[in-house]
């Protein structure tokens, strides 16, 4: 795998805008936004999308080695959530793990007749459209039978903004006060951490994506990681310790790339898919809730700890959020992982099922 640095341009580009973003977190920050680091740069770089328009970032892609990066240091700082107390919650997995493919099905199955009855777009479109999760799967997949990419991605983009919007602003609104990080919860704590500390951190991040991609692990930028940071932390050996600034510079760093997304989305398709993804991830949500307060007669979990297990939002993303709200970030980082591999065997199997998949062309001999 060939690795090259970015061009001066790129960098300066992506500097200004991590710098305008991180304002925009700063500001939502002081107007107590839930996640605000994230959804402050988010809508400073959308904003920005759209009015430098194609001509103004003509040629400019985000680097995705520097998300990854700070993916991988968010990825630490799970590992180091990984407590006793998480292994003796981890005995009622099969539980939640069994309502989470429920979850797949009703989701997958309930977003197909949103898209296809209510918003008109055609079966193929709307089928790949309509899973809750495994985006460049049903990207790839959607594209060879003719499904609509253009509506197909904004769709499975907007799910992820959404859900990681309305989350936190919900329980901001259900407590009647800010929540996580909008109200002083500081991930990790605020004491100063030394620069041999950060040297170390920045090495458990290295490596573990390093080994991750060995393996060939799901979501490896940030499983690998987490991983090797759970082992460090269970182990006595290493005491990691992800000072806040830099949890709020991955933030801002993943904020800046989601905005990146908006680029060349007219106002047209915008409105069009915007009304139909509400719908679809307000489905979702009610569909996550019932099954929480299901699981809370069977299990010792929280209903916000399963909650943020079901809602279907992106791997880092939802990781984001269970960092910010204080809770058990490696249990829902977990069961998000187990969703993606659960939607794209989901869709496989239903693809082939429904004939949503490309005919294999007969041997002319």
């Amino acid at each position: 795998m060939s690795f090259s640095l970015p061009s001066p341009q790129t960098i300066l580009l992506s500097l200004a805008l991590c710098l305008a973003g991180g304002a925009g977190g700063a500001l939502a920050a002081k107007l107590s936004v839930p996640m605000p680091w994230m959804l402050g740069s988010l809508l400073v770089t959308a904003l920005v999308v759209a009015f430098a328009g194609e001509t103004g970032l003509r040629g400019y892609t985000f680097p995705q080695g520097l998300r990854n990066g700070f993916i991988a240091m968010i990825g630490v700082m799970i590992g180091t959530q990984v407590t006793p107390e998480l292994a003796r919650a981890l005995v009622t997995l099969p539980l939640t793990v069994a309502a989470l493919l429920v979850f797949v099905l009703i989701a997958h199955a309930g977003n197909y007749l949103i898209f296809h009855r209510l918003g008109g777009l055609d079966r193929a479109t709307a089928f790949y459209s309509a899973t809750p999760g495994g985006l460049m799967e049903s990207i790839l997949m959607g594209e060879t039978v003719g499904a609509d990419v253009r509506v197909l991605a904004m769709q499975q983009f907007l799910r992820i903004i959404l859900v990681i919007t309305l989350v936190p602003t919900a329980l901001s609104i259900w407590s009647g006060a800010p929540v996580g990080t909008a109200a002083g919860v500081v991930p990790g704590g605020d004491a100063p951490v030394p620069p041999l500390s950060l040297a170390v951190i920045a090495l458990a991040a290295a490596a573990g994506l390093a080994f991750a991609r060995l393996v060939h692990l799901p979501a490896s930028q940030l499983i690998g990681p987490m991983l090797l940071s759970a082992a460090l932390t269970l182990s006595g050996l290493v005491d990691l310790h992800l000072p806040f600034w830099l949890i709020a510079v991955a933030q801002v760093v993943v904020g800046v790339s989601l905005g990146m997304r908006f680029r060349g989305v007219t106002g047209r398709l915008l409105r069009r898919s915007l009304g139909l993804s509400l719908a679809s991830v307000m489905f979702m949500l009610a569909v996550g809730a019932a099954l929480s307060w299901g699981l809370l007669m069977v299990t010792d979990l929280g209903f916000l700890t399963l909650l943020l297990s079901f809602a279907p939002g992106g791997v880092t993303e939802m990781s984001l959020v269970a960092l910010s709200l204080a809770v058990s970030p490696a249990l829902v980082t977990l069961h998000h992982v187990l969703r993606i591999l659960m939607t794209v065997f989901e869709l496989m199997l239903s693809a082939r099922l429904f004939g949503f998949v490309k005919p294999v062309e007969a041997d002319p001999r």
